[in-house]
Parts: C-alpha cells; structure tokens; sequence
C-alpha cells in the first residue's frame, strides 16, 4: 500500500538560498515512513511493545531540484520487499503539478532491542504492509565503500540534539553533519548513506574526507577507526 501526505515548504526548512536542504528532504521521507507505519498500527508505540525496531541500513536520494520555501508538495512511500530481516522502501518527493522532484530508495534491518541483533520479520508485521512495484530508477550499490588518501576534519561530539526516541544519533543527523565537511557551493543532486553503527550521547565522530571530481566522501568515525556511516554526496547523477 502506498502512504502519502501533503505540506508546504516551512521557512524553517529552507537554507539561505531560500531551498528546501538536503537534511529538510531526508526529514520528510523518514517522517513519511513513520507516519506510514503509524496509520497502520505499526508505529513506535507497537515496536516498543514488541521490543523490535526498524533500523535504518542505507538511504539512496536522488534529488532533481529542491523545492522553493512556500511550494506545496506531496510525499509518498510504499514497501517494495521484505526478506528475511530485511525492508525494502522507495519514496517520491512531487510538486503540484505532479512532477517528482526527489525519490529515493532504502533498506532497513529488523532488529531485536532484547539480543541487540536482527530479527526475522513476524507475520504481524507482513501483514500489515501491501507491497507495492519497485520504483523505476537508476538503483547504485547499497554500500558505500570510502576510498583512500581521506583527510581528517576535526572531531564531533555528540550532542543531545542530535538524538532520536531510540537514543541514539538521527540517520539525517549523520548527513546533516556530513555535509558540514563539503565545500560551500556544493550542490548536492545524490545523496548515499551506508549506516554501520550507533553513535550516542557524548561519543566523538571524527570526519574522514576524500574529493573525487563529482563526488565527496565523508566517513563519520570512532576514535578507535570504526565508521558509524559512510556517505557519498555527488553533484551530478551518473
């Protein structure tokens, strides 16, 4: 089934160029999907019940342009998979005269908050999501695989603020921090994030950093070298 909800563009969304940001678009789609798995029953109170949650793994967002403060907009997700403990998710970003203006794909974990591993999928949850057709697009690799020769930016502590009701950093968090390492008139048109672990209250991400042509490579590291997220940001779809 497809879930889908319309807004406007806030002033409190848009960067100083007067567009709606890359962090503003992320919100959206993952404000979608909440809104989506609350509809259906299946929201955060019935996970915290259930002692499971979706975990998000990686994010592929294609962005054809950002939309003006004050546009009216339609935001749409639906599940395309499940298999195993894995959830399959396309969204669509549309202006008013239906044109899409952002879409993404993702992939998300079934995870047990008891074990602290993945979980296979139950029956109750099958059930209450209608698989809808895949998204016709230009599907990249799921992993984002940082080259080498990176430089290191100076570390981040994380704040309270940068938290969600699982206690632990936002996935847009990551990115929103991530693009703090890109140059000031970099315009982001792909977004890839791969989600490796969990930053909390009071670690220290450190940024790693690598340019190539088109694209910035930003990994979010512990202080001991394991990555929390590894991001692309490209400038042009290929």
């Amino acid at each position: 089934m497809k879930y889908s909800f319309e807004s406007r563009i806030r002033y409190s969304e848009v960067g100083e160029n007067g567009k709606l940001t890359l962090f503003g678009l992320l919100n959206y789609f993952q404000d979608c999907t909440i809104f989506h798995s609350e509809s259906i029953g299946l929201g955060v109170n019935h996970l915290e019940q259930a002692k499971k949650i979706w975990v998000l793994q990686s994010w592929q967002i294609d962005i054809a342009r950002y939309p003006q403060m004050g546009e009216r907009i339609r935001v749409c997700t639906w599940p395309y998979g499940f298999k195993g403990f894995f959830g399959d998710r396309n969204f669509v970003m549309e202006d008013e005269s239906g044109e899409p203006v952002a879409w993404a794909n993702s992939v998300w974990v079934f995870m047990d908050l008891e074990t602290g591993r993945p979980a296979r999928v139950t029956e109750e949850e099958l059930a209450g999501y209608e698989l809808e057709e895949k998204l016709d697009m230009d599907y990249q690799d799921r992993r984002v695989r940082m080259p080498e020769g990176g430089r290191i930016a100076e570390p981040i502590t994380i704040r309270r603020e940068y938290l969600d009701t699982n206690h632990h950093v936002n996935n847009g968090q990551y990115v929103r921090l991530g693009q703090l390492c890109l140059p000031p008139d970099f315009t982001v048109k792909r977004l890839r994030a791969e989600y490796k672990s969990q930053a909390r209250l009071g670690d220290v991400c450190i940024p790693e950093i690598v340019e190539q042509d088109s694209a910035v490579y930003v990994a979010l590291k512990n202080e001991q070298g394991a990555a929390y997220a590894n991001m692309e940001f490209c400038s042009e779809r290929h």
